[in-house]
């Protein structure tokens, strides 16, 4: 096997080749606001595909961060060392926006930016260090808590600091749920807030808290003096990491988590004695709350996910492009073009959905919402979070095999992408936590039913033909699939949910696929033949290899 390029694939921008991200924003921004974050991201997908990039091979490597418990005279500090080039990429990935402006407005435009733009610069960042991206998630979360439930003192003195892009002091964020005896149990959560005249303070431990150390100030769960058990005694909290006079905020760092990837975002173990706490919202309502904000953390991680499976791409696509084997370019071989094209085909579907999706959860969370968005946007979060967080580890794999061997050394950034993709399928809820999230859906709000129903209607839409037919007759067997799993006794629904969850994802994805295929035409219809074939399994053996046919047009 010989080398007809570089092996490391050296784009450098990972943004200005992506269609389907140009065009998702060419859909949803207006003109003045798509000129601008055509520009923005351009600069960051240059930075993305450059100079982060290599500092996060550093940082994933020999940099990862350090936890200093004690200063030079024995004093607890608590302190989370990071490299200087971890903090050049946090300076210089807040100066965009990418937290504040979903909640300030942008300089140039006079107005704020949505959630659309925020996740187009997630997904580039993704690319290149999920691992930090979890910061940012978390971050956005604090954001979303104070500005949406935080009264007016509290607001002030932390949201500016949290969406902070460089005009002052940056506050990144944290949620700090889990505790050692619950898990994903949150209602076993036992931190007890004590109440000292006007004043709160914290006394218990949180055992896996991402971004310790490195926040300026979190949300946390707690349980107050005489509040019931359960998840609904929880009260929620904003708790700076350091008081006014810069000393800890009466909390330490017991250890940092040793990591098998992700190993840019400290994960602690934090215990609070004493820790002045501010009440967020009603004192009722702190799980409600926090589960507000887990549905942000659970697109951020959709939108890791697909980040990785865009890079895992580039990649697979730059290898066998420039690789040679028994006298042809890998290219040449069926078998590669059918991985290739597959690839391309669920990446551009599942990118194109998880924006779908973000669109509602724009409109959602901007008041503008229906009780049918609000329900649907739950909905859609669960499946799709589900779904790409094991598509990011499938084709991750995917990406080390079209490598062959070279795929499994560190010396390349395939490896990488794996470790980091298996925390998606576990952070913000594992497959068991979201099929349960479904079952409540369904049995509270018939959010099968809906669903059936917003699908039918954008079906509806389209011109009759072949692809439409196939994504039709789908949706008949999912209806029928739907209607028993609502019908089942509790043990067997959970039996069953995750699957059930899986064709929902499925079909949904079918009708953004045929939506773009009408409204594009071109590649993207033939990327949705390719999707369907391998989502439905509707190719017979022997039969036209469509992923060969229509190799050349949409891998170039």
């Amino acid at each position: 096997m010989k080398v007809l390029q570089q092996d490391v694939a050296k784009t450098t921008n990972f943004f200005e080749d992506d269609d389907t991200l140009l065009k998702v924003l060419e859909n949803m921004l207006d003109t003045e606001f798509l000129a601008y974050a055509t520009k923005e991201l351009s600069h960051f997908g240059v930075l993305c595909a450059g100079e982060i990039d290599e500092r996060a091979k550093f940082t994933d490597r020999q940099g990862e961060p350090r936890l200093q418990r004690y200063n030079a005279y024995g004093e607890e500090v608590s302190e989370v060392l990071v490299n200087d080039g971890y903090k050049k990429t946090l300076e210089q990935t807040y100066k965009t926006g990418i937290v504040g402006y979903v909640h300030k407005a942008i300089p140039e435009l006079g107005r704020k930016g949505n959630y659309v733009y925020s996740f187009a610069q997630g997904y580039l960042l993704s690319q290149t260090e999920p691992g930090f991206y979890c910061p940012v998630t978390l971050t956005m979360a604090t954001a979303y808590l104070l500005d949406h439930y935080a009264n007016e003192e509290v607001k002030a003195r932390f949201l500016p600091h949290v969406c902070a892009t460089g005009d002052t002091e940056l506050y990144e964020g944290a949620t700090f749920l889990t505790e050692r005896q619950g898990g994903s149990d949150v209602g076993a959560n036992i931190v007890e807030a004590r109440q000292e005249g006007e004043c709160f303070r914290l006394y218990g431990e949180k055992y896996f808290a991402s971004n310790a150390g490195m926040c300026g100030v979190a949300m946390v769960l707690a349980r107050l003096e005489g509040a019931p058990t359960g998840s609904k005694g929880l009260t929620l909290f904003a708790v700076p990491w350091r008081q006014e006079n810069g000393q800890l905020n009466h909390l330490r760092i017991r250890r940092l988590k040793d990591k098998l990837g992700v190993r840019a975002v400290p994960s602690g173990e934090v215990e609070f004695d004493g820790a002045y706490a501010y009440i967020v919202g009603e004192q009722n309502k702190g799980i409600y709350y926090m589960l507000e904000a887990l549905n942000l953390s659970r697109i951020c991680n959709a939108v890791a996910s697909i980040g990785i499976m865009r890079r895992g791409f580039i990649e697979a696509k730059h290898y066998v492009t420039n690789r040679y084997a028994f006298g042809k370019p890998l290219t040449q071989y069926p078998m590669i073009q059918d991985s290739l094209s597959k690839y391309a085909a669920k990446l551009h579907v599942e990118t194109a959905t998880v924006f779908d999706l973000i669109q509602l959860y724009d409109k959602v969370t901007s008041g503008h919402g229906t009780e049918q968005d609000i329900i649907m946007n739950r909905l859609n979060i669960a499946i799709m979070k589900k779904e790409t967080a094991e598509q990011a580890v499938h084709y991750a794999s995917e990406a080390i095999e079209l490598h062959g061997g070279n795929g499994y050394i560190e010396d390349f950034v395939t490896p990488r992408l794996l470790r980091d993709a298996q925390v998606l399928t576990v952070w913000e809820g594992t497959a068991n936590i979201l099929a349960l999230e479904l079952i409540r859906l369904v049995d509270k709000f018939k959010g099968h039913e809906l669903f059936v129903n917003v699908m039918r209607e954008r079906l509806a839409q389209l011109q009759v033909n072949e692809l439409t037919q196939i994504v039709a007759e789908q949706l008949d067997k999912l209806e029928v699939m739907l209607q028993t799993f609502s019908s089942l006794d509790e043990a067997t629904k959970t039996f069953e949910a995750k699957q059930v969850a899986e064709k929902m994802a499925q079909l949904y994805e079918s009708v953004v696929a045929v939506e773009w295929a009408q409204k594009f035409g071109g590649k993207y219809e033939k990327l949705a033949i390719i999707y369907l074939q391998q989502a439905w399994e509707l190719r017979e053996f022997g039969t036209a290899m469509t992923t060969v046919q229509y190799f050349e047009e949409i891998i170039g």
